[in-house]
């Protein structure tokens, strides 16, 4: 926020644009991150049902925590934004749930009631504010550049293979295929995706290291020259 010039005795206050765009589709992206999981596992097909999976697992939301961290250069901005567009998702997913919802085949059920509602939002609502701060800030500190950010950059695959190995030790067995499937792929991209973070550092650390020792050379060879 900027103050750019006096109408009358009035301050005219503008909001630059370039910040005000992102904190609202950071927050907008926030919403649809709650809507997609119960969403998808409406339709009664293997590739919502994985979708379902996917976006219902608490390593995709910290997922999205830290990218929105990582977008932000201000720490304070990455924790605030991360909290806020993680409690904004789990206000649309329980709401999304309270109006529309699924009920097994042959059976009707309510909607269960309001107060039910309103205390699952706050208790899950703060535990997502507060949770989402230090994700954020660690997707912020994953900017570094070189191996001093790598260890941010490998939160989230961490969490990702971690949650759905436990996942596959105890619920597997009792979920089906589709589940089984799904949580070993997510398994295999977090391996892959870490593996490339690490690839990635390694090449570019490397090529950092070989450019003064190049521009050495030159100019010791210029020097005899």
């Amino acid at each position: 926020m900027r103050i750019d010039r006096r109408d009358g005795e009035r301050e005219i206050l503008y909001f630059p644009r370039a910040r005000v765009a992102p904190i609202a589709v950071a927050l907008v992206m926030g919403a649809a991150l709650g809507v997609i999981g119960p969403l998808a596992g409406k339709f009664d097909n293997a590739i919502c049902h994985a979708v379902a999976l996917v976006f219902s697992g608490g390593w995709s939301w910290a997922c999205f925590a830290f990218l929105v961290g990582y977008s932000r250069r201000s720490k304070i901005e990455s924790s605030l934004l991360a909290s806020s567009a993680l409690a904004i998702g789990v206000v649309v997913y329980y709401l999304f749930k309270f109006l529309t919802p699924t009920a097994p085949v042959g059976r009707v059920i309510s909607a269960g009631s309001g107060e039910d509602l309103t205390s699952r939002i706050l208790f899950w609502g703060i535990a997502a504010f507060v949770a989402g701060a230090p994700v954020g800030l660690v997707g912020n500190l994953g900017r570094t550049s070189g191996i001093g950010g790598l260890p941010f950059r490998l939160l989230v695959p961490l969490i990702a293979f971690i949650e759905t190995s436990q996942r596959l030790s105890v619920e597997a067995d009792s979920q089906g295929l589709i589940v089984d499937l799904t949580w070993n792929a997510i398994r295999v991209v977090a391996v892959v995706a870490a593996l490339a973070l690490v690839g990635h550092t390694m090449w570019t650390w490397r090529t950092r290291r070989s450019r003064p020792e190049c521009r050495s050379d030159v100019g010791a060879s210029a020097k005899r020259v």
